[in-house]
């Protein structure tokens, strides 16, 4: 149950490379529905995008099939909480890495705080909070 005052959203995805904008899309559509301005809601969608990207290419890497991913977000007074957590192999050096490493320096733009640690049960917990700047419009678009 979502403390008063907070807004809830959580979905969990197979950890392959279509769910990553799945999980981006899904966010975005609830944040549209809450009090969040379009430019946040975009950073945020890019931000979930890189921290899913690495879990789909690094958190199952030696499992020979994917795990999923969890989503989980919450607004609360005017703080965007968003968990990306899979049950992988956690941090680990990746000399091999297919990416260009441009994705956590990218989140930590992003975001106003950004912490990654290895979960008590295992595997990546990527934690950000994103301020909701009180006055910023949401553009309405005519369809």
């Amino acid at each position: 149950m979502a403390p008063p005052g907070s807004h809830a959203f959580e979905l969990r995805v197979p950890a392959v490379p279509a769910s990553v904008g799945e999980l981006r899309h899904a966010l975005s559509a609830e944040l549209e529905t809450m009090p969040v301005p379009t430019s946040l809601v975009e950073d945020i969608g890019l931000a979930v995008s890189e921290a899913a990207t690495n879990a789909v290419l690094h958190a199952y890497l030696e499992e020979g099939r994917p795990g999923s991913v969890l989503l989980s977000a919450r607004l609360m007074d005017d703080i965007v909480h968003v968990v990306i957590r899979d049950h992988g192999r956690g941090m680990t050096p990746r000399p091999d890495s297919p990416g260009l490493g441009l994705g956590l320096p990218l989140m930590t733009r992003l975001a106003d705080a950004v912490q990654i640690s290895t979960h008590p049960e295992g595997g990546t917990e990527v934690r950000m909070t994103f301020t909701v700047q009180r006055g910023e419009s949401r553009p309405r678009f005519a369809h």
